[in-house]
């Protein structure tokens, strides 16, 4: 079985391993939270190199917090800085305007939740794709075993390779392994699904 966190705006390796995983995966909403881990954060590629995204969350220093309590800080301005950088990064893409009619919300309205933001968030982004199937999820604690794969450390060792896309600013800046799924999605848009299938 695949064992995922729920990501702020995952990575490819995350989405590519989700679609593939048919019904044999779960987002484990149960674990506990991580910080400085991809469970808040997420990568984009920006005319600079690379930017992270950091969504700030209540009382991230408390330990063993399960994820599925983890609330968003909103006494910071996260959600305009996020947005600005997306629309200088990819406002140039091919994909960008259809796409970020469906990503403005988020960065307008509030979640009061972590966990719900990410997921609803990741609903759009695979929608988007045309990757319909329910998200399954639970909050309860999922013991991996040696028959598993489980994304959730923070590090780990993959031997995932990033499928072939024109990457913005790639006159410039070399291409980015593994970014957030934005990035492909903003380049190829719903036929990344293809790319991620392979």
């Amino acid at each position: 079985m695949l064992i995922l966190s729920a990501e702020y705006l995952p990575n490819i390796e995350y989405v590519a391993r989700l679609i593939t995983a048919g019904d044999n995966y779960i987002i484990d909403c149960g674990e506990h939270y991580i910080k400085r881990s991809a469970r808040n954060r997420a990568k984009i590629m920006t005319a600079n190199g690379t930017l992270d995204l950091t969504v700030p969350v209540v009382n991230a220093n408390r330990p063993r917090t399960p994820m599925h309590t983890v609330r968003i800080d909103y006494s910071k301005q996260w959600q305009h800085q996020h947005w600005v950088a997306i629309i200088s990064a990819y406002r140039s893409s091919p994909y960008f305007d259809e796409l970020a009619e469906q990503l403005e919300p988020f960065y307008t309205a509030h979640h009061d939740n972590l966990v719900q933001f990410n997921l609803a968030l990741l609903r759009v982004l695979l929608d988007f794709m045309g990757y319909t199937a329910p998200l399954k999820t639970t909050t309860e604690y999922i013991q991996a075993t040696a028959d598993d794969t489980d994304l959730r450390p923070k590090h780990r060792t993959t031997t995932f390779t990033t499928p072939n896309y024109f990457q913005l600013f790639s006159d410039r800046i070399p291409f980015a392994e593994n970014l957030s799924i934005l990035d492909l999605l903003m380049s190829e848009g719903p036929y990344a699904v293809d790319l991620l299938r392979l």
